[in-house]
This record gives structure tokens, C-alpha cells and sequence, in this order.
């Protein structure tokens, strides 16, 4: 179904771009809703819909599958279904490894970034679609640009794109936003916009690299099933949790740094930081996670 609805989107894109203000969301939200009842309904009963949904899945791992999950709980990834996975996660929180990260993104946020943002809780207003630069802008590059304007060292060992001091503020940004009770909001309201939503789906749906997967292919049909020893995530609720810390990495990282890791396992090149594709990209995944609760940082293997 909903590849079907992937294979539409270049003849809705430009029927998109005659609508009204309040209008350009709309394919896009008929998009939402279709993703959150497939996931919805692929998690009811996981062992009952094996032959529907996990046909590569043992009986026990169906059996310790959690069911019947709301859409919030997606906020949690691959811990919302994998019960084993989320006392893990749980047990880690009880003492958060990214504690002084929050901290340190604290103190840096009211040095340098009162000046770029309004409040430290607009977290799920980002990604935003600038009219003035033509493009998505996420919220490390909001950062990075922000670092850049009051003339902060922007490398590998300061403020990057990847961790680091930019992962700190993100993580201090989510940890307001999350206590604030805020949720993802993106807006698509013009129609270069709408263009982006639609572009960053079309690279969604699409296979690429020498493995000729697509994004959908293991987030929404592989969502739940097992590659090896790691569970896939849904898509629905991705962009959630991020800032990330990975345990095996030891470190925060960013929504940017696990999306460009991805495509570089499915055997592509990875894409630039600030380019048109890895932006449009995230537009549109954190579009179909609008209106859920943010719950960043978070932790995953």
C-alpha cells in the first residue's frame, strides 16, 4: 500500500504546487496517516499477521514481541516492540551516560544561541524549510550556521555535523523540549516546500547503492523483523529520540550522523552534510512523525 502511495508522488507534487497556504501539507498527511495505520496494524499481533507481516521472523521472537502498540510508543524505536531490547534501555537510563553531555549543551546554549533560537524547546520544529536560502535546514545545521555567525571553530574536533559540542546542544535542546511536553510539528506551507517533502520521499521509496534497497524496505516492510543480531526501527517515531548515544560508539550523535551511516550500509556514497538530498530526506521522515512526543536523548546499542 504503501509503496503504491510512493509510486503517486511525483503526479501529487505537482498538483501540490497549485494549493493554498494551509493546503501544502496535504499529500503529506494522507502519507502520515497511512504509514501510522500500517505500523499500527503490522504490530497488533505480531504472530497471528506472520505470514503478512514477519515472514522471516521465528515463532519466538514473534511470541516475545510486545502487541497492540499505540502510535506514541513508536516514540521509543525499536524498544516499543522488542521487550528484551527496552529493559536494556531502561536499565541505562536509570543512570543516562549523556548527563554532562546535557549539561555542557546547557551552558554552551545560553553563551552562544539565545541570539538563533527563541526558546531551547523547539526541538520538533525542526527540520524547517527556509524560503530566504531555498532550502531544508535541520537543527545541527540551525546549530552549525549559528556557530559559524559568531565565528566558532567548525571541525571534526569542535563544532561538526556528526557529535561533539553540536550533539550537546541538540541534547540539551531535546532534554527542554521533552520536559516541556512538546512534539514533532514540522510545517510544509509553500510550495517549494511541499517540493522538498516530496523529493526526500521519492529518495525514501527509492533503491539505491549496489544493495538496491531503499529506506522502506527495512524501516517500514523490515520494520520489526531481524538483520543479523539488530532489530530494525520503524520509521514511524525516528526521529524522536535523537540526539542518540550509542553504547558501542560511546558517544552522542546526531539524526544526520545515523541517516548518513544507513546509506552507506545499503552501499551508497554517503551524501553531504548541508546538501539538498540527506536534508530532504530528513524532512520528510520527521514529517511522519508529526504530532508524536519527543523523548530525545535517548540511548541505543
Amino acid at each position: 500500500m504503501l509503496l503504491k502511495i510512493a509510486k503517486l508522488s511525483a503526479i501529487l507534487a505537482i498538483s501540490s504546487l497549485a494549493l493554498n497556504a494551509t493546503e501544502f501539507n496535504a499529500q503529506a498527511e494522507k502519507d502520515r496517516i497511512a504509514l501510522e495505520k500500517y505500523t499500527i496494524a503490522k504490530f497488533k499481533d505480531p504472530m497471528g499477521d506472520k505470514y503478512t507481516f514477519f515472514p522471516y521472523s521465528t515463532d519466538e521472537e514473534l511470541k516475545a514481541m510486545r502487541s497492540n502498540i499505540p502510535a506514541s510508543d513508536f516514540k521509543d524505536g525499536t524498544y516499543s516492540y522488542n521487550v528484551t531490547g527496552k529493559k536494556f534501555r531502561d536499565d541505562m537510563m536509570e543512570m543516562p551516560p549523556f548527563d554532562e553531555n546535557i549539561e555542557q549543551g546547557e551552558e554552551l546554549y545560553n553563551k552562544y544561541f539565545t541570539k538563533c533560537f527563541s526558546s531551547p524547546e523547539v526541538k520538533g520544529e525542526y527540520p524547517k524549510f527556509d524560503e530566504k536560502q531555498g532550502k531544508v535546514i535541520t537543527l545541527t545545521n540551525a546549530i552549525i550556521n549559528c556557530a559559524k555567525d559568531q565565528g566558532l571553530e567548525i571541525s571534526k574536533k569542535a563544532w561538526n555535523y556528526d557529535t561533539g559540542l553540536t550533539a550537546d546542544v541538540e541534547a540539551y535542546m531535546a532534554y527542554a523540549s521533552q520536559e516541556a511536553q512538546k512534539k514533532v510539528n514540522i510545517k510544509i506551507d509553500s510550495a517549494k516546500a511541499a517540493a522538498a517533502y516530496e523529493h526526500g520521499k521519492q529518495i525514501f521509496y527509492t533503491q539505491r547503492g549496489y544493495l538496491e534497497l531503499s529506506c522502506a524496505e527495512c524501516h517500514v516492510q523490515g520494520a520489526g523483523q531481524r538483520v543479523r543480531l539488530e532489530y530494525m526501527s520503524p520509521t514511524l517515531g525516528h526521529v524522536t529520540h535523537f540526539p542518540v548515544f550509542r553504547s558501542t560508539k560511546e558517544k552522542l550523535l546526531t539524526v544526520e550522523n545515523r541517516v548518513r551511516g544507513c546509506i552507506k550500509d545499503t552501499g551508497q556514497i554517503k551524501p553531504k552534510f548541508d546538501g539538498k538530498f540527506l536534508g530532504d530526506l530528513i524532512y520528510f521522515m520527521s514529517y511522519m512523525s508529526n504530532g508524536m512526543p519527543l523523548s530525545g536523548p535517548d540511548i541505543r546499542k
